[in-house]
């Protein structure tokens, strides 16, 4: 296992983020503790988490589970000051999540303490703005995207009014570092700017969708990332397991994200099947695990700060971490990108 800083922080992270959010629904408390050990014995040293969690699906029934469990093995275990500890606060939409509001200065407040409590800490390594409160493309609104209804003067408070609460969080010793998640080359820009400006945090840490069938991170927040200094933390590198092969030819297996959530966040679609198989061609052609390959992949990106992997099992918890070990060579590095030109965006 390699080890990275987190943007010009002097925080050092595992190059695989073991993710959470199937903890609470497709994942028990016993289960997650179980990931979280085998995970630390195989060297991983930093954890993601949310408030929102757990995911597959989200509900205000079980909102919270999943930093409740981190929290209850953090405190058998005594193992604190050995995790970096990743969390985020929920952007604005979800009615049982403060009534909706989003990040701000009160809201930020709340959720922070909410989630020390959870978490059974006093304080967090990074906290994150889960999705921004002006609107964005991500989890597929690409095709609604519309930034002209944005108000610019708004916009730019709201970023104040969080940088302004992250500087006091830091200097409380709740925070030691801040992210962003889900976030555009303008805002994140906007971020550090204002930041510099007013003496305030810098951003450490983008954590945005990013996987053979999603690479958007390699145009303009990769010219960021290296400018800048801002690492990508990559979350679906699967694809919400896509690339694995697992819903090849419409499969849903039973339990699985696919067979809970449907359309996986709108990722499960016919576009998707061509350029999934061209991949599974290529592991299958040069004897890798199709899903091995794939983090392979986006753990040697040069803007990469860490990978976050997700798993519901052992078994797949076990490939994941094994990509760590995996070197991609020139023809397979070749194929693929012969796949990406010709199928540049499929979901």
């Amino acid at each position: 296992m390699k080890y990275r800083k987190l943007g010009r922080t002097d925080i050092s992270v595992s190059e695989i983020c073991l993710g959470t959010m199937t903890w609470g629904t497709q994942n028990t408390e016993i289960e997650a503790h179980e990931q979280m050990d085998h995970s630390v014995e195989k060297g991983v040293n930093f954890f993601d988490t949310a408030e929102l969690y757990p995911t597959t699906p989200v509900s205000a029934e079980t909102q919270g589970l999943t930093e409740d469990y981190i929290g209850s093995w953090l405190q058998k275990t005594g193992m604190r000051k050995d995790i970096v500890l990743a969390t985020k606060v929920a952007g604005p939409g979800r009615s049982y999540i403060r009534n909706g509001d989003g990040a701000d200065a009160k809201n930020i407040r709340l959720a922070i303490e909410a989630s020390l409590k959870r978490l059974r800490t006093d304080y967090v390594d990074l906290y994150q703005i889960h999705w921004p409160s002006r609107g964005h493309f991500h989890f597929r609104q690409a095709w609604h995207y519309d930034p002209f209804k944005q108000d610019h003067a708004k916009a730019v408070a709201n970023i104040t009014e969080i940088l302004e609460t992250m500087g006091a969080l830091v200097r409380e010793g709740k925070v030691r570092a801040f992210g962003l998640s889900n976030e555009t080359t303008w805002g994140t820009q906007k971020y550090l700017t204002l930041a510099e400006q007013l003496g305030l945090p810098r951003v450490a840490t983008i954590q945005n969708e990013y996987n053979l069938l999603y690479r958007h991170h390699d145009l303009d927040l990769a010219e960021l990332s290296h400018h800048e200094g801002v690492g990508l933390l990559a979350y679906s590198p699967l694809a919400g397991g896509i690339l694995s092969g697992k819903y090849i030819d419409g499969a849903k297996p039973e339990g699985s994200r696919g067979a809970i959530n449907g359309d996986l966040g709108g990722r499960l679609q016919p576009l998707q099947e061509a350029p999934t198989k061209a991949y599974l061609d290529i592991a299958a052609r040069h004897g890798l695990d199709p899903a091995a390959m794939a983090l392979a992949f986006c753990l040697h990106r040069r803007f990469m700060a860490s990978v976050i992997i997700g798993a519901t099992t052992m078994k797949q918890l076990d490939t994941d971490l094994s990509s760590v070990n995996l070197k991609l060579s020139h023809d397979v590095l070749v194929e693929i990108e012969a796949v990406h030109r010709q199928y540049p965006m499929p979901i």
